[in-house]
């Protein structure tokens, strides 16, 4: 990928910002999976019922709209390099918070600590991604973010792997209902014992990611140039841009869709009594893996980026369908697809949740590209505009555990994603062409 990046009117190679911008990536989707593990773990622990789980979620997604406009501000005065240096050097600190958390077993302090890892990913994610449009031509732009998503959900996989062996290991019979079986002094005695679990790995985390502090801030990384858009010549605020608004609102439903996918997979393969609850994000991740290899290889030689978004909600649509109406205790589904490798296989309904994350895995891809056309001079607020469409993973998961409780089944809760995916429908085919409000 030896396009260039122009930097104060010379170009230079874009292999090392890529390869930078690729290992952040792998941050992202490492910080920000572990989550689905965190859920059914912390609700043990804690002793919540799903909606107030749930909130592991809330936590750390609406830190990106609430940080996403003065993370902005930090952008423009600090330059890319060292808001990203900032951005790492939060989430250093967030994950540090966990171990008083841990130790205190306190709800609380836990959505301070995931608080603080969003609010520092906000402005890593702010500036990463306009990155990943620009550097090459706009036509490929969603195979590039399609790049940057494998790494992405790579480490998705890989998380709540880490997060079973290091945190749940020799642990067999840890469920809310082997929890709630133990006498009162034995409860707390285990509790806090899994509890301190958790030091170890957030300490590495923290140490970890001051390291990379210091990688960005002496790496050299070039800032990105702002081309004057035609578009945005006759406009005085992002708000006049139509694809970009939308897109946000776009990008709102996909991430509440792929937070449901990914994070509550494992809260309702725990319902359901599936042994390797804690580990089934992973599921959702392969799948989502997989979808971005389709991207990769089809956008643009066979598909365009269009295209791609119009089959990521019509796919994502039939799987909700699947969801609900499907089987609960037949795993026919999972045998077909992967019973022969010996991984173990999950009910229908968990199944048809862990393809949600390749029916919709080119959605964030695509949306990327169609938005920020010919915003021009306002790239860097239309970028923040979209980073703040992450909060649908704050507010639509939560939708999802409260239909679900109030219905008396998870499953229930799925129907929260239709409408989200029919809102992409409708940006695939008319959203991302309007260019006025009139």
């Amino acid at each position: 990928m030896e396009t260039a990046i122009a930097t104060q009117g010379e170009p230079r190679s874009s292999l090392l910002p890529m390869a930078i911008i690729g290992m952040l990536f792998f941050i992202f989707g490492f910080v920000t999976w572990l989550n689905g593990s965190l859920i059914p773990f912390l609700k043990i622990l804690c002793d919540l019922n799903d909606f107030q789980a749930l909130f592991v979620t809330f936590a750390f997604y609406i830190a990106y709209t609430v940080m996403a406009l003065p993370m902005s501000f930090i952008l423009r005065r600090t330059g890319y390099r060292d808001g990203m240096a900032i951005g790492l050097a939060i989430m250093a600190v967030a994950a540090l918070v966990f171990i008083p958390a841990a130790q205190s077993g306190s709800y609380p302090v836990f959505l301070l600590a995931l608080f603080g890892l969003g609010a520092g990913l906000t402005i890593l994610q702010t500036a990463s991604n306009p990155y990943v449009v620009k550097v090459g031509p706009a036509e490929s732009a969603a195979t590039r973010i399609a790049v940057m998503g494998i790494i992405n959900k790579s480490a998705g996989v890989l998380a709540p792997m880490v997060f079973t062996a290091l945190v749940l290991s020799g642990l067999s019979g840890f469920n809310s209902e082997a929890v709630a079986q133990l006498a009162e002094a034995e409860r707390a005695a285990k509790l806090g014992e899994v509890a301190n679990r958790l030091v170890m790995p957030y300490l590495s985390m923290a140490v970890l990611l001051f390291l990379l502090v210091g990688l960005v801030k002496f790496s050299g990384l070039p800032d990105i140039g702002e081309e004057a858009g035609t578009d945005s010549e006759s406009k005085s605020g992002v708000w006049q841009f139509p694809q970009v608004v939308l897109g946000a609102l776009a990008l709102f439903t996909y991430v509440g869709v792929e937070v449901i996918a990914g994070d509550t997979i494992g809260l309702y393969g725990e319902g359901l009594g599936v042994a390797n609850f804690a580990s089934l994000t992973s599921y959702t991740m392969v799948f989502m893996v997989i979808g971005y290899l389709v991207g990769v290889t089809c956008i643009p030689r066979f598909i365009s980026q269009q295209q791609a978004l119009l089959g990521s909600a019509v796919a994502g649509s039939l799987c909700v369908l699947g969801v609900v109406f499907g089987s609960s205790e037949s795993s026919a589904i999972a045998s077909v697809l992967w019973g022969w490798s010996g991984i173990p296989v999950v009910p229908d309904t968990v199944t048809f949740v862990a393809l949600m994350g390749l029916a919709h895995a080119l959605v964030w891809p695509a949306v990327w590209p169609l938005a920020l056309d010919g915003l021009g001079r306002f790239t860097a607020q239309g970028s923040a505009l979209l980073i703040m469409g992450i909060a649908g993973g704050a507010i639509v998961p939560l939708l999802f555990g409260q239909v679900g409780d109030v219905a008396g089944s998870p499953r229930i809760g799925y129907w929260v994603a239709l409408p989200c995916y029919l809102f992409i429908l409708f940006y695939a085919l008319k959203g991302h062409k309007m260019r006025s409000w009139k």
